[in-house]
């Protein structure tokens, strides 16, 4: 089905090109934000610091879930999967790798920024490069494991792109990876910023949202988690191939979030960027 050109199960003819569309649009505004925030890293020095480093590999992380969708949303707009089984394997590899280093990168920087503001010391480079080599490493061991037997990867319902395969064949690697990668992340994040925003509520608040990250960790992921789940107890199939399909349509929308909030939302950034596009201007004229 996912090699042909016949409209998968449930979908019809505008509504693959719809979520083709939809995927296309959100991987070219998470690429390009994304890819002024690592450009802006390069222009700026004032960035080079541990804490932004976290912010740096987080840019790289949601650039692959970016990546990803631009891969999704041609297959889709072509209505067939062309890479064959390997592709797929591939293609689920690197989105899930990349989706758990973007929420684990996400846990590390409400950390960091508790360290910063509540101990009222700089994040050190070598944990700082300790935890982005922690976050990668993970990522990879985990997305790994699919591929090695626990766990598998397989077309999503509309057929044109690949992810976890959420079937009660794999309950325990669902629950096991749910709880590693999805609520030690969140729960980190939770304490991380409602510790800060208990030690400094009677000196001010932080330079920082201290509320966006966890939303947006729950909301952008809660829903996959959540299918996942489902999907682990009882018959997946009692899901329309619709509705499936819209948990990755959220977390598609994730690196946009991310960039505005921790890149966009900084000064320093917004510097950087700004010396990145005045550059290109000056080398135009």
């Amino acid at each position: 089905m996912a090699e042909s050109r016949t409209l998968p199960t449930g979908f019809g003819e505008l509504e693959v090109l719809a979520v083709g569309m939809v995927l296309l649009v959100e991987a070219l505004t998470g690429l390009s934000l994304n890819s002024l925030t690592i450009l802006s890293f390069c222009k700026n020095p004032e960035l080079r610091t541990p804490s932004h480093l976290l912010v740096l590999s987080l840019a790289f992380a949601d650039s692959g879930i970016s990546l990803n969708a631009l891969i999704a949303a041609t297959s889709s707009l072509l209505r067939r999967w062309p890479y064959g089984s390997d592709g797929c394997q591939a293609h689920g590899f690197q989105g899930f790798a990349a989706a758990l280093a973007s929420i684990s990168n996400s846990a590390a920087i409400a950390w960091g920024s508790y360290h910063h503001y509540c101990t009222h010391r700089r994040l050190a480079w070598d944990t700082a490069i300790s935890l982005v080599l922690f976050v990668w490493l993970s990522s990879a061991f985990w997305a790994a494991l699919p591929l090695l037997g626990w766990g598998h990867y397989d077309y999503e319902p509309l057929g044109t792109c690949c992810t976890l395969d959420y079937s009660r064949n794999f309950t325990s690697f669902l629950f096991t990876m749910a709880f590693f990668n999805f609520l030690l992340p969140l729960f980190i994040t939770l304490i991380s910023y409602r510790l800060m925003e208990q030690k400094l509520g009677k000196t001010g608040h932080p330079q920082v949202n201290t509320t966006l990250p966890a939303r947006t960790l729950l909301l952008g992921w809660g829903p996959y988690a959540l299918l996942y789940l489902y999907a682990a107890i009882t018959d997946v199939t009692l899901i329309s191939p619709k509705l499936q399909m819209v948990p990755a349509l959220i977390a598609k929308m994730v690196p946009t979030i991310n960039a505005v909030n921790y890149a966009l939302g900084s000064d320093m950034v917004h510097r950087g960027i700004w010396q990145c596009l005045s550059s290109k201007r000056s080398e135009r004229d």
